[in-house]
């Protein structure tokens, strides 16, 4: 499996869980700067590597009424913030091939979302910046079909490349994780990462905007990482209930240490000990 290194850090198989966290839109830049600094210092603790995740703008929203985020120049510099002052690489999501190349001179990993996984010209832009690419496997798409998407992104010349498992469709507003998914993708070549918070969505689930299971987080990470996987993307907020975007299916602030000590001892029980 090909190690993939981002500002310093190493992600890929037999290494420690790579943990992708932070809220799921960028609601104000002192909520984000809050929530990374407390994940910035928990996973340190855990020597775990991190990333900061937050989104500028959230595209797919159920309804157009719905709150979207700052937009691209705005979010960017407070994603750049996080980066500068915390030391931590920064990810959000990119949805056409202009704004992948102007997020490329920022962010160090740019992700597509799962609805536009098979948007060849939005793959290509993001590949093409020489930046990480996380390529979310779409709710209607089989593990396997995610070569399809590698081959894309190796043919525009760039190999560093992270897949993640979010769930699939299972009948109206409701997704089920099949994991054998993740070592399907993994003998792709690349790290595979589990997205516990999108799994427990239900889509439209709330009619104007999507519903979420939130109290499924934790035993889904845990079996994840049983499997096999090479890192975990949660979405985090200090409350949760409050959040403007996907609140239902986010984890506590409060709540991420316990979890992800959990996840450090299943880890050594597995023979995957942090260095």
């Amino acid at each position: 499996m090909q190690t993939i290194e981002i500002a310093g850090l190493k992600v890929g198989e037999g290494l420690p869980h790579l943990v992708i966290a932070g809220p799921c839109v960028i609601e104000d830049a002192g909520l984000v700067m809050e929530t990374a600094k407390e994940l910035k210092k928990i996973t340190g603790d855990l020597k775990l590597p991190f990333i900061f995740k937050s989104s500028y703008d959230k595209a797919n929203r159920s309804s157009g009424q719905s709150f979207r985020g700052p937009g691209l120049k705005k979010g960017l510099e407070v994603l750049n913030r996080v980066r500068e002052e915390l030391g931590a690489p920064i990810l959000s999501d990119v949805h056409t091939p202009e704004e992948a190349a102007e997020a490329g001179h920022v962010l160090d990993v740019l992700q597509i979302p799962a609805f536009l996984c098979r948007q060849t010209d939005l793959i290509v832009a993001a590949a093409r910046t020489g930046r990480v690419v996380n390529v979310k496997k779409g709710q209607f798409l089989a593990p396997w079909d995610m070569a399809n998407v590698v081959q894309k992104i190796e043919a525009a010349g760039n190999r560093r490349i992270f897949l993640t498992e979010r769930g699939a469709s299972f009948g109206y507003n409701n997704l089920v994780t099949d994991f054998r998914s993740l070592p399907i993708m993994r003998r792709l070549g690349y790290p595979v990462i589990f997205d516990a918070t999108h799994s427990v969505q239900l889509p439209g689930g709330a009619g104007t905007r999507s519903s979420g299971q939130r109290e499924f987080v934790a035993p889904l990470a845990r079996a994840a990482v049983a499997v096999g996987c090479e890192g975990l993307f949660m979405e985090v907020h200090p409350e949760p209930d409050k959040a403007l975007s996907d609140g239902p299916n986010m984890v506590p602030l409060k709540e991420v240490r316990a979890l992800l000590e959990q996840i450090v001892r299943m880890a050594a029980a597995i023979g995957r000990v942090p260095m």
